[in-house]
């Protein structure tokens, strides 16, 4: 009661200022104002070979973030409200790092910074914060080495802790089994946890190595065999696909532990191979067995709660052997934790070689899919990669400004935190004809969303960093609402201004 007396008491205080000026007057009112949509909609941005960013590693600093800006305009005017950063491509860094070196595929030589020291993660976390747009840090575990062009610094890991690496064809791979690997993963990003102010902290499918298929018959990558025969000789009772499974049950669970004693609010995603076992459902009866091929045991990290969000990378069309909203039901019926269920989707395919055909309708189709069977917090979806918005794949871009017509936050994470923020206290000023709003300061919250109303409809705008002082707003709405949103995104109750 106390909260909602001072936010009159200030509005009106502000609203005296300017009652003799022949300017527009807006005043604290209660009013009911519906809450905003709610949705994940993101995008990969892959470093890894260049794929996305920065485009070649020859690139100036002052280019890569031209670049790192226009991407992330593209993200907000489609509508995006979060990307997906890749960080960490072979035990490497797009950022400053004490425990490993400077990415190749940044600067041209693995262990050389930027030229002028800018930090793209740092950058890229501001700039995407101030277009409303989450950044979740995405990281590879255990690949050391994704191409054989990158001489290797004097500090990597494969170099550092030779003896912990297994080759996989020319390419080297942390062994799962080392507790050292395993450990050296969490702590980077525990690292990043508490270094960066990131929204997530995410990982894909690279657990153990695809396998190859030689004679029709699926070979694996690399030979583990001391690794297994040292845990049989200290009593180990698995087998070795058992026992590989386990290790990597044992990274996931030791990794979700580490991210929430460091900073709880911070999303853990992880983006696995989209089968987790052929049958499964009945009608997807082809493709690769990840729990047996890859040791991916995805369902159980699921079951186990050990993620807040799941993103199966469901890269097939709705019409196929194995069918996108198959996959998805099945998915949702096994998300019994009630985490946040929000595939991947295969933008990258539209008009592909890959996929010849594939229409960008088939990646708004499987959006569709997701807003009807999205899990109890709310839909969403990530799409691999922001490449087919860049290159605008039969005409994604549009199609999706249509589907993203109205503004979307991401969904609440009520498991991590359900205490709503305060209100918000604000100051509202008019000049020009447009109307600003200035803002108390409130370190409990991380977003501002901003509603206007004309008439009988409310419009959400995109959402601003808390941290922001100012907004202005083109014209004298209505009425506008405010709302705080935790890092969690749980909503305060608003503050309404209403036009006299």
């Amino acid at each position: 009661m106390v909260s909602s007396i001072h936010r009159v008491i200030w509005a009106s205080i502000t609203f005296l200022g300017v009652l003799n000026s022949g300017k527009a007057e807006y005043i604290s009112v209660k009013a009911e104002v519906p809450e905003p949509k709610r949705e994940f909609r993101a995008a990969w941005i892959a470093t890894v070979h260049n794929l996305d960013w920065p485009s070649t590693y020859t690139l100036s600093p002052a280019q890569q973030r031209a670049e790192m800006v226009a991407l992330l305009d593209l993200a907000a005017a489609t509508g995006l409200n979060a990307v997906i950063f890749q960080v960490r491509t072979e035990c490497d860094a797009f950022y400053k790092s004490s425990l490993e070196p400077w990415s190749f595929f940044l600067t041209g030589k693995m262990g050389s910074p930027p030229a002028d020291g800018y930090d793209p993660l740092a950058f890229t976390i501001h700039e995407a914060h101030k277009r409303g747009i989450e950044l979740h840090a995405w990281f590879n575990p255990f690949r050391a080495s994704a191409t054989e062009r990158s001489a290797k610094s004097a500090n990597h890991i494969t170099r550092t802790h030779s003896s912990h690496m297994l080759a996989s064809g020319s390419l080297k791979w942390g062994n799962p089994a080392s507790e050292l690997v395993r450990k050296r993963a969490i702590d980077v990003m525990v690292d990043v946890t508490k270094r960066y102010d990131v929204d997530g902290i995410h990982i894909d499918d690279y657990f153990y190595p695809y396998p190859k298929t030689v004679a029709g018959k699926s070979v694996d990558q690399f030979n583990d065999s001391a690794s297994f025969q040292a845990y049989r000789a200290k009593g180990g009772k698995l087998d070795v696909r058992d026992w590989r499974r386990s290790n990597i049950n044992t990274f996931v669970s030791s990794l979700y532990g580490a991210i929430k004693s460091t900073r709880a609010s911070v999303d853990v995603g992880i983006s696995p191979f989209g089968i987790w076992r052929p049958g499964s459902p009945p009608t997807v009866k082809a493709g690769l067995d990840a729990y047996d091929h890859i040791f991916a045991d995805s369902r159980h990290w699921l079951h186990q709660g050990w993620l807040d969000y799941f993103s199966p990378q469901l890269y097939w069309r709705i019409e196929s052997d194995q069918n996108f909203t198959s996959l998805h039901r099945w998915w949702s019926a096994e998300n019994t934790k009630g985490r946040h269920l929000w595939p991947g989707i295969a933008s990258s395919r539209i008009l592909s070689s890959e996929d010849k055909g594939r229409p960008a309708t088939e990646s708004i189709r499987q959006i569709d899919v997701t807003r009807q069977h999205s899990s109890p917090s709310g839909p969403g979806h990530l799409h691999w990669s922001i490449e087919a918005i860049k290159k605008d794949r039969g005409g994604l871009r549009d199609k999706l400004r249509s589907a993203y017509a109205e503004n979307a936050l991401p969904p609440a994470s009520p498991w991590l935190g359900s205490s709503a923020p305060g209100p918000v206290f604000v100051a509202p000023s008019e000049e020009g004809g447009n109307l600003t709003l200035t803002f108390k300061s409130a370190p409990e919250a991380r977003w501002r969303v901003i509603q206007l109303r004309e008439g009988n409809r409310w419009t959400t705008l995109r959402a601003i960093p808390a941290a922001q002082e100012t907004f202005r707003i083109e014209g004298n709405p209505a009425a506008v609402a405010i709302r705080h949103v935790s890092p969690t995104g749980i909503l305060s109750i608003p503050t309404v201004l209403a036009r006299r």
